[in-house]
């Protein structure tokens, strides 16, 4: 791998080339193809990792990296590794495999118990993501693993958004990750899972065979290995964006609650980015502005700068709770200036090869976390604008000096979001309406669409509650 990027390097000295992942995929593709061409290293870390069809072939796509004597080191957050433990310990039990959990629950089956016990420690969570090979290649973004962000089941699907990257930024990343695999928050598995058996780490591999012959998985493979992405990838052909790209991530600390707070992603963003002199284009599953984010966005108007918010609708969002926070602040938001639009839930029957601008298919839940700053610049990775991300999680992602790029979420909102999106408008009389294009028609609502009564009551009574620090 080095030997092959090393002219495309000497090439674009200082700068990193960038290849966005936004087709779910082209996304479950490149991680396939690192896996399998790694020579030297795999150091991976994600907050979710699922078993179902994906999470269980890529399991075993480290399982093969190791038995050709690739080092694989697996950093997982142990918030959503319920019914992980059997799978986790297999791998932890290959001579070539290391797996940490990051603060790990002591009760494995009560995990209620560790809450009331030791609330302000498993409250903090590590959402970073990435998946790098050899410390040449990385990729980073919104994607978790497992079926639901890489377009392989009906039902919910994401729309979400990674980058791949080559060059100095990987350097940065697999710096970071030591600091996160040696940091007090974690913790190898053998000091917290029981011993697997000696058979079971073929059991796994045996299991994925089985993943792999059937019928929806068969189908879903087939289609993987004809994407014209893969053969360009495989044959050094793909077109990258080459830009100077900056990585932000939080201290490990953060997970203990001891990162300053000059270490921490939100103040490295301002930092890189500054402030916003023309435009803000902001995407985010997961918005919550709270009330010092309404007051900054205002100021920001004030100043003359544009600015536009995509996030989920009631009925798209996955995260009820969350679309409280948000809600209780759009009125102020709109009188501040901003431009809202909320993705409409649709069944991605038929649509899956509709792309949506820079993050992938149109899905029925956003879940990419991205903006673009004065179309000059944006941000890719796993940072929510909502306290959570600021304050609680630690967070990863790329700054990226790209006018291209930027351009690409600015041709979103002009075209495609006002497509499958209502926007939010304030009627003179300082009521809520809902704007939807239709069949060429543009339909009002007068009342919050995809939710009935009781579900919007029950949002409203959430947004009562004194929960926001938590969203």
């Amino acid at each position: 791998m080095g030997e092959a990027l090393a002219p495309l390097l000497r090439a674009h000295p200082g700068k990193t080339g960038i290849f966005p992942l936004a087709d779910p995929h082209d996304a479950f593709a490149a991680r396939i193809v690192l896996a399998q061409t790694a020579e030297r290293t795999l150091d991976i870390q994600y907050y979710i990792w699922r078993t179902d069809v994906t999470g269980t072939l890529l399991f075993e796509a480290l399982h093969a990296a190791a038995d050709r004597g690739v080092r694989v080191r697996l950093l997982l957050d142990d918030h959503n590794s319920s019914g992980l433990d059997a799978t986790l310990a297999a791998l932890h039990s290959h001579p070539h495999i290391e797996v940490r959990l990051f603060n790990p629950f002591r009760f494995r089956r009560l995990r209620g118990l560790d809450f009331l016990t030791d609330f302000s420690r498993v409250n903090r969570r590590m959402h970073n993501k990435s998946f790098t090979a050899d410390n040449q290649v990385t990729i980073v973004g919104g994607r978790n693993i497992g079926d639901e962000y890489f377009g392989a089941k009906e039902g919910l699907i994401f729309a979400d958004l990674d980058v791949m990257a080559l060059g100095p930024v990987v350097r940065e990343l697999s710096q970071e990750f030591d600091r996160y695999w040696g940091c007090g928050s974690s913790f190898p598995a053998d000091g917290i899972l029981p011993p697997a058996a000696p058979s079971r780490i073929e059991e796994l591999a045996a299991k994925a065979g089985r993943v792999e012959r059937e019928p929806a998985a068969a189908a879903y493979m087939a289609a993987i290995s004809q994407l014209p992405f893969i053969h360009r990838l495989l044959e050094g052909k793909l077109e990258l964006e080459w830009a100077v790209t900056r990585m932000v991530c939080d201290d490990p600390g953060k997970g203990l609650g001891l990162a300053a707070p000059e270490s921490t992603l939100a103040y490295q963003l301002g930092e890189v980015i500054g402030d916003p002199v023309s435009d803000l284009e902001l995407i985010s599953p997961y918005f919550v502005p709270t009330a010092a984010g309404v007051s900054a966005f205002s100021t920001l108007s004030l100043r003359g700068v544009r600015i536009k918010v995509f996030t989920n609708s009631l009925d798209a969002t996955d995260v009820a709770v969350v679309h409280a926070g948000y809600a209780k602040r759009r009125k102020a938001l709109l009188k501040a200036g901003v431009r809202l639009f909320e993705l409409h839930r649709k069944l991605p029957k038929r649509r899956r090869k509709k792309r949506v601008g820079p993050f992938g298919s149109s899905g029925s839940s956003l879940h990419a976390k991205t903006f673009s700053v004065d179309r000059a610049r944006i941000f890719v990775g796993s940072f929510n604008f909502d306290p959570r991300s600021a304050q609680l999680n630690t967070e990863l992602g790329f700054v990226i000096e790209s006018p291209a790029l930027a351009r690409e979420i600015e041709a979103a909102f002009n075209d495609q979001i006002p497509a499958i999106a209502y926007e939010v408008r304030l009627s003179r009389g300082g009521r809520l309406l809902w704007f939807e294009h239709r069949g060429g028609q543009l339909i009002r609502h007068d009342t919050e669409p995809g939710g009935g009564f009781w579900k919007r009551a029950g949002i409203t009574l959430l947004s009562w509650l004194p929960i926001e620090w938590l969203l």
